[in-house]
C-alpha cells in the first residue's frame, strides 16, 4: 500500500515542502531514497523501538520510502516522526485519511517520546503558504511556530498522541495559540543592563548615542578598565525597540539553530560578542551543510568583537562584504544559501600592545605593527572612532547615577522616525548609515562654512579621504537628533572629532 504525507526541509531561513512516499509491498527491506543524510538513514532503528515499545510493530515486508524532490539533500532527525506515521498507516495499523493535510516533523525516541526540531518557525511560515490545515511537531516547538497565524498548530510529546489525534479517538490534543503582538509587547522593555550604571564617560555615551541613532559602527579605542566592554553591552539598550516584523526575522535565523523553542518570539535586539579565536566560518556562516554565523546571529541587533586586533586577519576581511551588503551569500557547487546580516558593528581595543596609550614599554614600530592588523578597507566600514579614557577618581566615587537608557532610547527613536520619514520612499534604506554616496549628494548638503570647516579639517588633522563620506553621514545623524534639517557647522565640527582613527600618527 502506498501513502504519501508531508515534511519540510529549511535552506537558509527558508523553509521547502518535502514529500514522503511510503509504499510497502512483498519482499524483505527497508529502502530509503531522495538524498537522506546519515541521521535519517539510521532512523530505522528509533522508529522500530519506539513502534515495540508502543504497541505497533514495524513490518517484516519491503518498506521503500521516497523523500521528494528526490535531488535536495535531506538532514537530520526530524523526519523520524512522519517515517513512523507513513509505515503504520502504509502497514494498515492505523486508519489516517488526513495524513496528507498536515506537516508533520519530529525527532522520535526509543520509549515513543518526541524530541524538539529545528526550524520550526520558516516551517511553519511555508506551511502556510502552502496551503497545508496545520503543522504537528515536538511540544517544546509549538509556541514558536504558533506565531504563525492561519495554521493550526500542535505540539505532541508522544507517539501515541499523534496516532490518537490521526484515528479521531478522543484526546485533550488541541491546536496552541499565541497571541504575537500581545508576547512581543509584553517583555520589549525587560532589560538588565542601563546606561546609568555607567560613571563618567559622557563623551563616550554620546558618541554611542549617535551611533544608535543613525545606525553607524563604531569601535572604542582605550586601555583596559576604562568601560569600552560596559559600554558596548549597554548599546542595545538604546536602541530603537524591534519592530513585530524584525522579530520575526530575527526569530527566524534563530530558529534555523533550533534557539527559540519555549521563547516563541525574540523580542530584544540580539547582542553576540563572539571570542577572538573564532573562526571565519563560525562568524560569517558556512560548513559543509551551512548554517548562520554570529553576524547573522547579530541581524537587527549588535555585534561586538571586543579586542579587535586580536582577531585573525582573515576572519576580520570575510566581514566587508557582509558589512556593506547587510547580507552574506555561501556558495556551495549544488546550492547557494543568503543569511540576513543588518547589525551595527561595535569594536574595541588597546591603543598599543602593553594596553596604554603612553607606555614606554612598547616602541613605535611595535605598536605600529600592532594597529596595522586592521585592514584600511575595514576600518572604512567603521563610522565613528573615539577614544575612551580612564574613568577619574572624582566620577568613580559619586554615588548619582547617570541618565538612563530610556531618556536616550528615546531620542534615539525619534532620530529614527525622522530616517524612516527621509528614506520612506527608498524601500532597502532605513538609517543615515546605509546611504550611499547618490543619497549622500542629496541628504547631506553642505552649506559654505560647514563645508570649509571640513577641507580645513582633512588638512591639518591629515584626515584621510576615506573619511569625508563617513563624515557627513555622522553629521547629518547629529542634525537628526538635534532635529534640525540642515547640517550645520556645529554639527560637522563634532562629526569631525570621531574620527580617531584617520589621523597622522595613528594607522600610518
Amino acid at each position: 500500500m502506498l501513502v504519501q504525507l508531508f515534511g519540510s526541509a529549511v535552506f537558509g531561513v527558508d523553509a521547502q515542502k518535502i514529500t514522503l512516499e511510503v509504499n510497502i509491498d512483498k519482499g524483505i527491506g527497508y529502502h530509503l531514497v531522495g538524498l537522506p543524510d546519515n541521521a535519517i538513514r539510521e532512523s530505522n532503528y528509533r522508529i522500530a523501538a519506539a513502534l515495540q515499545n508502543t504497541g505497533y510493530k514495524l513490518p517484516g515486508k519491503r518498506i521503500t520510502i521516497n523523500m521528494a524532490p528526490a535531488d535536495v539533500r535531506k538532514e537530520g532527525s526530524a523526519y523520524d516522526l512522519p517515517i513512523t506515521l507513513g509505515i503504520l498507516a502504509a502497514s494498515n495499523q492505523i486508519e489516517a485519511p488526513h495524513l496528507g493535510d498536515y506537516v508533520i516533523m519530529g525527532e522520535i525516541a526509543l520509549d515513543g517520546s518526541i524530541r524538539p526540531i529545528k526550524g520550526a518557525l520558516p516551517i511553519a511560515i511555508q506551511a502556510l503558504k502552502d496551503g497545508f490545515k496545520g503543522f504537528i511537531l515536538p511540544k517544546e516547538n509549538a509556541q514558536e511556530a504558533a506565531i504563525v497565524k492561519g495554521l493550526q498548530i500542535y505540539g505532541v510529546a508522544h507517539l501515541e498522541e499523534v496516532i490518537a489525534f490521526f484515528e479521531g479517538k478522543e484526546t485533550a490534543l488541541t491546536p496552541m495559540v499565541v497571541d504575537a503582538r500581545a508576547l512581543f509587547s509584553q517583555h520589549q522593555q525587560d532589560t538588565l543592563l542601563d546606561f546609568a550604571d555607567v560613571k563618567g564617560q559622557e563623551t563616550v555615551k554620546r558618541c554611542m548615542e549617535i551611533a544608535a541613532a543613525g545606525g553607524h559602527n563604531i569601535i572604542l579605542i582605550g586601555p583596559p578598565g576604562a568601560g569600552k566592554t560596559m559600554l558596548a553591552k549597554r548599546l542595545p539598550s538604546i536602541l530603537p525597540p524591534l519592530t513585530l516584523s524584525e522579530a520575526l526575522e530575527t526569530t527566524k535565523i534563530h530558529s534555523v539553530l533550533g534557539r527559540v523553542k519555549e521563547r516563541g518570539l525574540i523580542h530584544q535586539r540580539p547582542f553576540r560578542a563572539p571570542h577572538h579565536t573564532i573562526s571565519d566560518v563560525a562568524l560569517v556562516g558556512g560548513g559543509t551543510y551551512p548554517q548562520p554565523g554570529e553576524i547573522s546571529l547579530a541581524h537587527n541587533g549588535v555585534l561586538f568583537l571586543d579586542e579587535l586586533p586580536e582577531f585573525k586577519r582573515t576572519v576580520l576581511e570575510v566581514m566587508r562584504q557582509p558589512l556593506e551588503d547587510r547580507e552574506v551569500t555561501i556558495s556551495r557547487a549544488k546550492f547557494t544559501v543568503t543569511y540576513p546580516s543588518s547589525f551595527m558593528l561595535v569594536a574595541s581595543m588597546n591603543p598599543s600592545p602593553s594596553g596604554y596609550f603612553h607606555s614606554g614599554g612598547t616602541t613605535p614600530i611595535e605598536t605600529q605593527r600592532y594597529l596595522s592588523k586592521l585592514s584600511g578597507p575595514l576600518l572604512d566600514r567603521i563610522d565613528l572612532h573615539i577614544e575612551v579614557e580612564p574613568v577619574p577618581f572624582d566620577d568613580l566615587s559619586k554615588t548619582a547615577l547617570g541618565e538612563p537608557s530610556e531618556k536616550i532610547r528615546t531620542r534615539v527613536t525619534a532620530a529614527r522616525q525622522r530616517q524612516a520619514k527621509r528614506f520612506e520612499h527608498l524601500p532597502s534604506l532605513h538609517y543615515n548609515a546605509q546611504m550611499t554616496p547618490k543619497q549622500l549628494r542629496q541628504y547631506c548638503v553642505l552649506e559654505r562654512p560647514a563645508l570649509q570647516l571640513i577641507e580645513t579639517a582633512m588638512k591639518q588633522l591629515g584626515l584621510s579621504a576615506r573619511a569625508y563620506d563617513r563624515i557627513l553621514k555622522v553629521a547629518r545623524t547629529i542634525a537628526d537628533l538635534a532635529s534640525s534639517t540642515s547640517i550645520l557647522p556645529e554639527h560637522v565640527a563634532e562629526a569631525i572629532q570621531y574620527r580617531s582613527l584617520d589621523r597622522e600618527g595613528w594607522m600610518g
